[in-house]
């Protein structure tokens, strides 16, 4: 992370920059039991279960992704890099006691209304299996000036999904999600460092939002989770989650700003 942002301003992105050296994997991972039940706390899924919580891969696959990511062949620059949205495919149960093989890749480059996106691809696969038992697909926007555009698929506006909960969020969260997620950017741990690229007040990371909600939502076993952030979540602070069948949303505990929205949904081969 040290070294793509010192290299960030040496970066002009571009949608058609090309894409080298892209790939990385992690043969013989192991879950440690103190670092799941320290990420469990956090994003309260609950602890003791033979079964590791849909969203515990990505942060096992994160050191994988940023080390793509700040190399000097990556053309987009690392700092300011905004997690746009996430989807999860688990085709089953995970149990912590397996051996698992981890990949990240970044297949792709996209245009985007407000700059450039990149796809970073994860994927966990059981021991002597070939076909992954989670994958994920996540876009990362860096932001700039595009001379075409490209079409807005902004959601189109719905009625407000009824309230399930709200939570009161403490201006540690994002430094106690640090601990547990390897997540160190600065925008997350204080309100000095967040300061120093534009935000008010520190904010919670994008995936511990998203975590949170599936953890009160129930998601596990073979399911399929689509989820989009849409304005980042102060710290300090007070939010409400909601939902109704498959669909939940992250939403300001006062006004009507949305956080996040997502579906939930049973995965069938």
């Amino acid at each position: 992370m040290l070294r793509g942002a010192a290299l960030s301003p040496l970066k002009r992105p571009k949608a058609t920059a090309p894409l080298h050296d892209t790939t990385a994997r992690l043969p013989g991972l192991r879950v440690e039991a103190e670092h799941l039940a320290a990420y469990e706390r956090v994003c309260a899924f609950p602890t003791g279960r033979d079964e590791l919580p849909v969203t515990y891969p990505h942060i096992l696959g994160f050191p994988l992704a940023m080390r793509l990511m700040s190399r000097r062949a990556f053309p987009l620059p690392l700092l300011g890099l905004v997690h746009t949205s996430i989807g999860i495919d688990q085709h089953r149960d995970l149990s912590p006691g397996h051996s698992y093989e981890l990949g990240v890749r970044i297949p792709e480059l996209r245009p985007h209304r407000r700059g450039t996106e990149a796809v970073v691809v994860t994927e966990l696969r059981a021991a002597g299996e070939p076909e992954p038992v989670w994958e994920s697909t996540s876009t990362y926007l860096a932001r700039h000036r595009t001379d075409t555009p490209a079409p807005d698929t902004a959601e189109p506006a719905a009625g407000q999904l009824p309230r399930v909960a709200e939570w009161r969020l403490h201006g540690d969260l994002g430094r106690r999600y640090a601990a547990a997620s390897g997540d160190r950017n600065p925008i997350h741990l204080h309100p000095l460092t967040a300061r120093a690229f534009g935000f008010p007040r520190a904010i919670a990371h994008g995936m511990w939002t998203v975590a949170r909600c599936l953890a009160e939502y129930g998601a596990h076993g073979p399911v399929h989770v689509q989820a989009r952030f849409k304005a980042p979540v102060l710290l300090p602070g007070s939010v409400v989650y909601a939902a109704r069948g498959p669909a939940f949303e992250l939403r300001a505990a006062e006004g009507e700003r949305v956080h996040v929205t997502g579906e939930v949904t049973p995965l069938t081969r």
